[in-house]
């Protein structure tokens, strides 16, 4: 981009320090030092000034504000996978290339997925806050705090991508048994290394599993894909897991589930409505019910660092003149 007068790139949220240095460097770079989310007058004045936004899942880059962007914005480069809260198809209406940043996050959000799915049988949160309380432990006994074992379950997988097949490549290495719900099969060598069953029918697979670990993303067709009627169908003895989004769960439901004992837990790092986390959460987390974290799954300095350098190369082979690497297609979301 030498001799090329510097794209104007307004970046929403505080990077690590690398990547806002490297951005510094190769663009004009508006940075957000005070990691501040931007109001919506604010995200509205940088749509129109920007030539490139970094937004981040905190931003909500709908119709009605892209409908005010100025000429020059012509690149959006997601600071993340998910797309969800962008609307791809209103951007591509007025010109604007949005991209993301894939495969980075994958084995982060896999290991956080293997941690929630043993931390909930387990009960490793509760056995910790034991020893936080002073006195409260009385030492070891045969029968206090049991748990489940997680070897030889059924781990029955909602969306098998990339994330949900390193979860059952961990999942496997744990001795769980692995079944899966896709909208097609994976490819055979896969399905062959991971010995995985699959069901085309979600409702079959929910009511047969022991842990049920959700992977898909976020789209309209996926919106309370786990249903008040599919939750019902799960057993009491089982447990449910979300690491993808929170909307892809009825909320609601699952949580009156739980206050029932009709389901025997779950571990979830996402919320539908986030980031207000429902009450009724947090009292079934302080029951042990429910293990809550703060939508923690890719946060790794690694991960986050990678992510930026995508976000770099999208834009500088856009402002180079040629197609990002990343970018989203409207059909594809």
């Amino acid at each position: 981009m030498a001799g090329r007068k510097k794209p104007l790139v307004v970046i929403t949220r505080k990077l690590p320090d690398q990547v806002e240095t490297r951005m510094r460097e190769l663009f004009d770079a508006r940075l957000n030092i005070d990691d501040r989310p931007m109001t919506q007058p604010e995200l509205v004045a940088a749509v129109k000034e920007a030539d490139v936004l970094v937004p981040t899942i905190t931003d909500r880059i709908d119709a009605a504000l892209l409908a005010q962007a100025g000429p020059s914005l012509k690149l959006i480069a997601n600071f993340g996978n998910g797309v969800d809260h962008i609307d791809v198809p209103a951007a591509a209406k007025g010109g604007i290339t949005v991209t993301n940043t894939p495969n980075v996050l994958t084995e982060d959000t896999a290991d956080m997925t293997m941690g929630l799915m043993l931390t909930v049988p387990r009960r490793l949160t509760e056995g910790a806050n034991v020893l936080r309380d002073d006195g409260k432990w009385a030492g070891w006994s045969p029968t206090w705090m049991l748990g489940r074992r997680i070897w030889g379950k059924r781990l029955g997988i909602v969306g098998m991508g990339r994330i949900g097949t390193a979860v059952a490549r961990r999942a496997k290495a744990f001795g769980l048994s692995i079944h899966y719900h896709n909208r097609h099969h994976v490819a055979p060598a896969i399905e062959d290394e991971l010995e995985a069953t699959y069901w085309e029918s979600l409702d079959q697979m929910l009511a047969r599993m022991d842990i049920i670990s959700v992977n898909c993303p976020s789209t309209p067709a996926t919106f309370h894909l786990l249903s008040a009627r599919r939750l019902a169908l799960m057993q009491p003895s089982a447990y449910i897991v979300n690491t993808a989004r929170g909307d892809i769960i009825d909320e609601n439901a699952l949580i009156q589930m739980l206050w029932d004992g009709k389901l025997a837990g779950a571990g979830l790092d996402v919320f539908e409505h986030e980031p207000a986390v429902n009450p009724k959460l947090l009292k079934l987390a302080a029951k042990g019910k429910v293990v809550i974290l703060p939508h923690m799954g890719s946060a790794t300095i690694e991960g986050r660092i990678d992510m930026g350098e995508k976000v770099i190369i999208n834009i500088r082979t856009f402002y180079d003149g040629h197609r990002p690497p990343d970018r989203v297609l409207p059909n594809r979301v």
